[in-house]
């Protein structure tokens, strides 16, 4: 019997799976593990972290990219904006975007620990107060969305045109938790439903969604 091209070829990751997906990556540095741990001790808010193998990801695109200039949106304890400094090329910053100070001092501590602090500016006011005072140029390489899912076509639209021609856009918790798949969604399912929407019919650029982690967007600049 011949199997359809479009047959789901994803493994369920069982915790044996998973680890074996982990071991295939970079491992944690020390900075890295005294980062997690101390979100982990925040409680359930930890879930918000990045997943080690999408900061180990997102290091290689940002290598890819040979990007200088990368927007974050959604900095938490800056495990995710670690990992984007650490993929910077030469000169290169990282412009990242958060209304917490309680958790941005954290980050902060984990950026210095790891010699990565001059390469990061923190701007710790409403996202899109900061996005819109950007200039207009599109010299942004590479963009991660990882914020209030409400906000995300708002961001979007004041992202795409500052992206250069070939840069990325990321966005992450994209399938959250599957609810953007169910046509009933409500809430925040509902806005990465319509968020998810926007990005396909978005001619300015082409785009995959992967099943890493919650989800995560790939998008290209045309």
């Amino acid at each position: 019997m011949s199997r359809s091209p479009d047959e789901v070829k994803t493994v369920p990751l069982t915790p044996d799976v998973y680890a074996y997906l982990l071991a295939q990556s970079e491992p944690r540095n020390l900075v890295q593990e005294r980062l997690a741990e101390r979100t982990l001790a925040l409680g359930g808010v930890a879930r918000m972290q990045v997943p080690h193998e999408q900061a180990v990801f997102l290091t290689l695109l940002a290598k890819l990219t040979d990007a200088r200039s990368i927007v974050e949106v959604g900095t938490f304890t800056g495990y995710s904006t670690l990992a984007l400094a650490a993929g910077l090329a030469p000169g290169g910053r990282v412009l990242t975007c958060d209304v917490s100070k309680e958790w941005t001092d954290i980050a902060q501590e984990a950026w210095k620990e790891a010699g990565l602090d001059e390469r990061i500016e923190l701007r710790l006011a409403p996202a899109l107060d900061t996005l819109r005072a950007l200039p207009s140029e599109p010299v942004i390489d590479l963009v991660f969305l990882d914020a209030d899912k409400t906000g995300y076509r708002a961001y979007w639209e004041e992202l795409v045109p500052r992206v250069r021609p070939g840069g990325l856009l990321l966005a992450d918790n994209v399938l959250y938790g599957g609810e953007a798949a169910d046509p009933a969604a409500r809430g925040n399912g509902l806005a990465i439903r319509e968020f998810n929407a926007h990005v396909r019919a978005d001619e300015r650029v082409e785009s995959v969604l992967l099943p890493v982690a919650d989800g995560l967007t790939v998008a290209r600049k045309r």
